[in-house]
């Protein structure tokens, strides 16, 4: 053989591999549109990865994901959403309130989204039922809300005796007219006066505290919200300073030490998540798949917070929990 044939040969076969990658399809991207901050997403993108893994998808193997975070700042959405939709992704993850997935049901009519929200979907106006999401819209419901009631009477448990429960809400959070009917309502039951302070910036969750504080409030229940969520170091040093005891909605706070939580896996839920979204990549259709519901809850009490406080947990409470921090 000639030695500029087999020059001739050697360049094809060394092109051959690259031009069949070439036409191998692209992998798959999944667009994560969330409003929490990149700390929370992280440990929740765990459990979002296992639930991808368990339908065939491995992050880096087979599929790309995008992350676009508001860290808490709604009014970021819309753009954070036209990016991924400009990006072409595949399918959208929309996570931390309902505001998410709105904002990408804006941007786009085509391409499927899963959302998780704590919010109700149906009367937030996302799907059209739980049964039958309709359109190219489904995911999963925390059912934050409607737990609001069940976080008072667990803060009124441990401290009967306080003179009045303190809320923070976040006047912007899409839910709070319902949070606070829940509230209203569960403090009528239970006999108990409610505070209701409102808060959407940082500097208004130091002010919050400080009026719960100057009006001698006992406790205080942190409505669930995605701007809380994001900014829950900053809260939980806030209850150290004033010496309040608090219940937030997601164990990660009770955790850095918050005195108790109480709320939906939000593990098991993202992993729920994670699902839906390799099936939507194995070609099924939001429409064909129910919104989900949660059915795992979480109590977790932090005892040496607790202890720091100068509080006794009731024993029958101590028992109940699914976790405990010693």
């Amino acid at each position: 053989m000639k030695r500029r044939e087999f020059i001739r040969l050697l360049g094809g076969a060394a092109a051959w591999p690259f031009s069949v990658r070439a036409q191998q399809p692209a992998m798959p991207v999944v667009g994560v549109l969330s409003s929490l901050s990149s700390g929370v997403i992280a440990i929740r993108a765990l459990a979002f990865r296992q639930g991808l893994k368990e339908t065939g998808y491995i992050e880096g193997q087979n599929v790309l994901i995008e992350y676009r975070l508001a860290e808490g700042q709604y009014d970021r959405l819309p753009k954070l959403a036209a990016e991924l939709v400009t990006r072409q992704v595949n399918v959208i993850f929309a996570a931390g309130g309902s505001d998410p997935a709105k904002a990408a049901m804006a941007a786009t009519s085509t391409i499927p989204i899963v959302f998780l929200s704590a919010a109700d979907p149906v009367s937030a106006g996302i799907v059209e039922s739980l049964n039958r999401p309709g359109g190219n819209v489904t995911g999963v419901s925390l059912l934050g809300s409607a737990l609001e009631a069940k976080r008072l009477g667990l803060l009124h448990e441990i401290i009967p005796a306080a003179a009045s429960i303190g809320v923070l809400v976040n006047p912007k959070y899409p839910d709070v007219d319902l949070q606070l009917r829940e509230l209203q309502k569960a403090a009528g039951v239970i006999k108990q006066s409610i505070n209701i302070v409102r808060a959407s910036t940082e500097a208004e969750i130091d002010k919050a505290f400080a009026t719960i504080a100057l009006k001698g409030g006992d406790t205080l229940l942190v409505a669930q919200d995605a701007f809380f969520n994001s900014r829950r170091e900053q809260i939980v040093a806030l209850e150290a300073r004033y010496k309040l005891p608090v219940i937030h909605d997601q164990r990660e706070s009770a955790v850095i030490g918050g005195l108790v939580s109480y709320g939906t896996d939000f593990s098991d839920e993202y992993r729920q998540a994670g699902i839906y979204v390799g099936k939507i990549l194995k070609s099924s259709k939001p429409a064909d798949l129910p919104v989900l519901q949660p059915t795992k809850f979480e109590l977790v009490i932090n005892l040496k917070t607790a202890k720091a406080l100068g509080l006794t947990v009731p024993s029958t409470m101590l028992t109940r929990a699914d976790e405990v921090i010693e």
